[in-house]
């Protein structure tokens, strides 16, 4: 070991203030001299400098202009309109044949007479989906260039089908060089505390609306995501590779992770396949002289992370974490870690996969062959089921994942009901399970409550139906399906008949508040009911938007125009009424109450948590085209509150300046709304009263020294989903149907329930858990403890949530919720 670190500390000491050569990290060999270096294009070394993403397609386009092994295909944009590139590269035989090389390959994985033995191996290497761990992406300048135009890899070429992905994360790698080439100093300074190791708010980790793309290759909600999982269901890849970065001062690590922390789901063979894969790395890494590890860390658990996603779509998915330098070069426990070394270490283990797959592509092909035949005999007769009968867009957002992932889907035959829920033709979908993707549709609608391991690198549970809020019945009969839905359309908009009297829109739609949002901004006078009435032959829930005719800016005709446009764009049925006249409250009862146009701020910046604030901008503004001011609290105290309804506050603890500012808003008709650690802070700083309730140790006894970290470990949650029991009459909960609702939770903060029942809108059963894991002792605790929480304070309100109700833009089941805050917060 002592050998190894010397030879890591002089190969760092010897580089940092150098000009580097690109020779530092390729083999031996010759190289065609007619392939471009990334030099000759870009204007400097690799590893001089962080590469932007326009300099990195640059770069890549100019390579598949050059080299008869590669072509280059762009799939779409980023939201900030990065081109999502995707070469192809294999020998210039394979590219004359690649179509029909990729049907004989997928022919494989449907048809166990396929013989594998002559086929190619299709390797899927992508690099950082995390923007600022930036050595990946900048080693696929290296790796291309090699594999352009290195003489002696035609075995490697003739036997693979590398489809390379040079950046997962464009927006988030350009936003990360930005800031490590501008605080780049002459002499590179390794100092940890120097401005360049530290990115500015909210750093290049995620995309443009501050995602973690690693954790959407389930839910596919992102448009990087939706490409890179339309090409590999594509051409189903044997192994896909995911270059990451982790702490400076650790080493590499490669796959297999903890072996306890693997998914049942995940079949052993697939486990063995990778540690198999890992005995060349680790010998790559040996002859290199760098230091690694396996086995000790990381998991494999959570199927949307990129190293799990492939296995349970019969490929291997290997994770690399190298320790990041954070820009050029940083002192660590290992000695100086430069940029380049972390670069070579990532381009070495992109040639020892490469090298894997050439050595093992039979055993692999074979594997996944093997897989596919399993799924297909497996003998289920029976179909799932999952729909809201007063929601279709909630319903249809849920099978447009499942259609991403190539999973065969059904019309409802007609209307049918079980274990009390109906299940509505139009509103409705069924999955046959007797189909090639039946693995993977079971891992999405997993439902597991026990485990070997109480540590997860992720989340424990994800179960689909109740992330998307929809009903839900298994083991259907498949004389309950349709016909197969090979075009999905969400249900049409429509207003029923122009009216001289008023509109009538429930609030079941997912998207009325869009529809709400477009009305107001109109200037439009619209009513919500706080009951529930009959009009004519039509049952209204609370919730229910009333808008009238008489009395607005725009008259009879212009209203119905714009009504029917909106209707259109926002997919929600509204209706036209001749009479006020109903059973219950009628249109003009003070049951009515009006809506406020809302004016929506929230803070951002040092101190808020960048993926819930990223995820409520995404749902304002792509999901509700709402308009929602990003407030910085570097200038918060500067700002005149006065022009805004609402201020969200995402995870955070604000200063102390900003106390009294935002009291005094509030008190004048402001409505606060928090999440996560925020409550504790408003609590604290007496925006609002709660009574917490302690989070318990389990008892565990006998922890040796060595485990001593895993007692703490198992006591968190690190996402698990949970039911709670709700009073829809409350308008909190407007536009729910059901009387319980799944509600996905992170934190161990417990608010005890009020002693007036009518406070508690929402409440945990006294047996929650749905899927995930919790230990025994918070089990206990969180039963009939509430997660969320209204209070006056002056003539304004303070709302609270104990977790993020828009998790990763995948939980359409509770995004309502933080709409309804937005609507009527002021009648709660």
């Amino acid at each position: 070991m002592k050998k190894v670190l010397l030879l890591f500390m002089l190969s760092t000491f010897s580089i940092v203030g150098q000009q580097i050569d690109l020779s530092y990290y390729l083999p031996k060999g010759n190289y065609n001299e007619k392939i471009p270096t990334p030099k000759s294009v870009l204007g400097y070394e690799v590893g001089e400098w962080h590469v932007t993403h326009d300099k990195l397609v640059e770069y890549m386009k100019a390579l598949a202009v050059s080299s008869d092994r590669i072509s280059i295909e762009n799939r779409g944009t980023t939201f900030e309109g990065r081109p999502l590139l995707l070469l192809t590269i294999t020998s210039p035989e394979n590219h004359k044949n690649l179509e029909s090389i990729r049907k004989r390959h997928i022919e494989a994985t449907n048809n166990d007479a396929v013989d594998i033995t002559k086929n190619p191996i299709v390797v899927y290497q992508g690099f950082s989906i995390h923007g600022n761990e930036a050595s990946g992406s900048n080693a696929a300048l290296a790796v291309a260039y090699y594999l352009a135009a290195a003489d002696n890899i035609d075995d490697v070429l003739n036997n693979t089908v590398i489809l390379f992905d040079p950046s997962l994360n464009p927006d988030g790698l350009q936003r990360f060089a930005y800031w490590a080439n501008t605080n780049k100093s002459k002499n590179i300074n390794p100092d940890p505390n120097d401005r360049e190791y530290t990115e500015v708010w909210p750093r290049g980790r995620t995309n443009h609306y501050q995602f973690d793309m690693n954790r959407d290759w389930l839910p596919v909600q992102l448009p990087e995501s939706k490409v890179r999982i339309a090409s590999f269901h594509k051409w189903l890849p044997n192994i896909l590779t995911d270059h990451h970065e982790m702490g400076s001062n650790s080493s590499f690590f490669f796959q297999p992770g903890i072996p306890s922390r693997t998914n049942p789901l995940t079949p052993q063979m697939n486990q063995d396949l990778t540690k198999e894969i890992g005995s060349y790395h680790a010998k790559a890494f040996d002859k290199l002289g760098s230091m690694y590890f396996s086995e000790e860390s990381y998991d494999d658990f959570y199927y949307g992370k990129g190293s799990t996603f492939p296995d349970i779509n019969g490929s291997i998915g290997i994770l690399f974490e190298q320790a990041s330098s954070r820009g050029h070069a940083q002192e660590t426990e290992n000695g100086i870690l430069t940029f380049p070394f972390t670069i070579r270490n990532q381009f070495t283990a992109a040639l020892s996969t490469l090298e894997a797959a050439k050595n093992m592509r039979v055993k692999i092909l074979q594997y996944q062959q093997d897989f596919y035949k399993e799924s297909r005999n497996t003998g289920f007769k029976k179909a799932i089921v999952f729909g809201d009968e007063k929601d279709g867009a909630k319903s249809y957002q849920l099978a447009e994942v499942l259609k991403r992932h190539q999973i065969k889907i059904h019309e409802v035959k007609e209307d049918f009901t079980q274990n009390g829920k109906n299940f509505k033709k139009g509103y409705s979908y069924v999955v046959p399970m007797n189909q090639k993707n039946q693995r993977l549709v079971k891992a999405m609608f997993d439902v597991r409550t026990t485990f070997k391991d109480s540590l997860f690198y992720d989340v424990s549970a994800w179960t689909f139906n109740h992330a998307f809020g929809v009903d839900y019945a298994e083991n259907i009969s498949l004389a309950k399906a349709g016909k197969e839905i090979t075009e999905l359309k969400m249900n049409a908009g429509i207003v029923s008949f122009k009216s001289d009297y008023g509109y009538l829109m429930p609030w079941n739609e997912y998207y009325t508040p869009k529809a709400l949002n477009a009305i107001l901004q109109k200037g439009l006078r619209a009513k919500v009911a706080m009951k529930n009435f009959i009009n004519g032959d039509t049952s209204y829930d609370y919730g229910t938007v009333f808008i009238p005719v008489q009395n607005q800016e725009l008259n009879a005709d212009e209203m119905y125009q714009f009504l029917e446009k909106i209707a259109i764009e926002s997919h929600v049925k509204i209706a036209g009424v001749t009479t006020g006249l109903n059973e219950g409250i009628d249109l003009g009862s003070r049951s009515f109450s009006a809506i406020k146009k809302p004016k929506v701020a929230m803070l951002v910046g040092d101190g808020i948590t960048g993926n819930d604030s990223g995820e409520i901008w995404h749902l304002f503004d792509q999901r509700f085209d709402m308009r929602l001011t990003r407030l910085d609290m570097s200038y918060f105290t500067r700002v005149d509150l006065n022009k805004y309804t609402h201020i969200i506050i995402p995870s955070s603890r604000l200063e102390k300046d900003a106390i009294e500012k935002l009291k005094t808003w509030t008190n004048n008709g402001g409505i606060i709304i928090g999440y996560k650690n925020t409550v504790k802070w408003l609590a604290s700083n007496k925006f609002i009263t709660i009574d917490f309730d302690k989070t318990k140790m389990d008892t565990i006894n006998d922890i040796s020294f060595e485990n001593r970290s895993l007692k703490s470990g198992a006591q968190v949650i690190g996402g698990a989903i949970f039911k709670a029991k709700v009073d829809r009459s409350h308008p909190i909960n407007f536009g729910y149907k059901n009387d319980e609702i799944a509600l996905f939770r992170k934190t161990t903060l417990f608010m005890k329930p009020d002693k007036k029942s009518y406070n508690n809108p929402i409440q945990y059963t006294a047996n929650p858990l749905l899927s995930g894991y919790i230990s025994k002792e918070n089990a206990k605790v969180i039963k009939n403890t509430v997660p969320f929480k209204v209070q006056r304070l002056g003539r304004g309100s303070v709302i609270v949530f104990t977790d993020n109700t828009n998790f990763r833009g995948f939980w359409f089941g509770t995004n309502k919720l933080l709409m309804n805050t937005i609507f009527f917060g002021d009648k709660m």
